[in-house]
């Protein structure tokens, strides 16, 4: 404790990102990460090499997320740490890290659930910012690479999942949109570009009919691949030719489907807060959606900084604080979850 705030050191490796960053009383003193950018040649993470290149940065990320906070480790409260869900080789550096590190500075561990992360990053507060959060209840619409979900949240602990993904994420539909049309990974950001330059209304995609708020997006995936295919074969140039628009449509179907759920979920339950997380947050279609639907219909909408999209050990530490003031600290017998059904929100 550093003049009567709670400092919190969290801990983040669940991916292909190292981070760590230090709060103190929810307010952002550090928040450092690596990237990997070996994966880009393979066109998706390999699980094996990000385990690797975990262990050689999280020492020099964590040692620097302390210097630049300007406190020493004998200032930290509590090491939170995310437990899961994500790749287990990656996962057990961070957790395995965070226990060693909680034994030499005899502080203890807390537990965090990666999903809880992105949707609690909205409470990070950062100096010179204005720090306007949800209200609860809220709805957050969570979207990624790994996970499609709409999460009733009603208070900082307290979450409901109404809607799924049955199939795909919707990350992974962006990537391997990306794939199909040669955009390089990750794929996600290039077509967010392209799209601004493209017709939006220029190709149609199916679009899946699940019943309540799940998700569904391995149909539109094979409607793009047959679509192409087809054009391919009247037209070699065809994706060349196409590529703004092509990329345009599809982030447009893409949307469309998370919108309608999200405008459902919001009906049936009569809330209207609504947030979202995720790296796929991050896409500028998806940010305007949000809003226009927002002002459309009176909701209150929060969007995340575009730096709390991607995965970050900021979002696991104010998870950690909040859990910490509950006295909710785990043993050093934790082990990682890989699979987000073994660990539910």
């Amino acid at each position: 404790m550093l003049d009567g705030k709670t400092i919190i050191l969290g801990i983040e490796s669940s991916c292909d990102d190292t981070s760590a960053a230090v709060l103190s009383d929810g307010w952002l003193l550090s928040n450092v990460m690596a990237s990997q950018e070996v994966h880009r040649k393979y066109g998706g993470v390999i699980p094996e090499l990000a385990s690797r290149a975990h262990q050689q940065n999280i020492l020099p990320v964590v040692s620097q997320a302390i210097d630049q906070a300007g406190i020493t480790l004998d200032d930290v409260d509590a090491i939170a740490f995310t437990r899961g869900p994500g790749l287990l080789g990656s996962l057990l550096v961070g957790t395995s890290f965070a226990k060693g590190l909680s034994l030499s500075i005899n502080k203890p561990l807390v537990e965090v659930n990666h999903l809880q992360g992105h949707i609690l990053s909205h409470f990070i507060k950062v100096e010179g910012r204005d720090n306007r959060a949800p209200q609860f209840p809220f709805l957050a619409l969570l979207v990624s690479g790994g996970h499609t979900q709409i999460v009733r949240v009603d208070d900082y602990l307290k979450f409901e999942i109404l809607g799924s993904t049955i199939d795909d994420a919707v990350g992974e539909a962006f990537d391997k949109c990306a794939k199909m049309l040669d955009l390089g990974y990750p794929g996600g950001p290039v077509i967010d570009r392209l799209a601004k330059e493209g017709d939006s209304s220029r190709f149609r995609f199916a679009k899946p009919n699940i019943p309540g708020l799940d998700y569904s997006f391995s149909g539109i995936k094979t409607s793009l691949l047959y679509f192409l295919r087809d054009s391919l074969k009247e037209d070699p140039e065809f994706i060349e030719k196409n590529k703004a628009d092509l990329c345009a449509s599809f982030q447009k179907d893409l949307i469309d489907i998370l919108m309608k759920k999200l405008v459902r979920a919001t009906k049936e339950t009569g809330i209207r807060e609504i947030v979202a997380g995720g790296g796929v947050s991050a896409n500028s279609g998806l940010r305007n959606a949000i809003t226009a639907e927002g002002q459309k219909r009176g909701w209150q909408t929060y969007l995340p900084e575009l730096r709390f999209t991607t995965d970050n050990a900021a979002m696991i530490a104010i998870v950690g604080w909040y859990k910490f003031q509950q006295g909710l600290t785990c043993p050093l017998d934790a082990a990682p979850i890989s699979r987000a059904a073994e660990y539910t929100l």
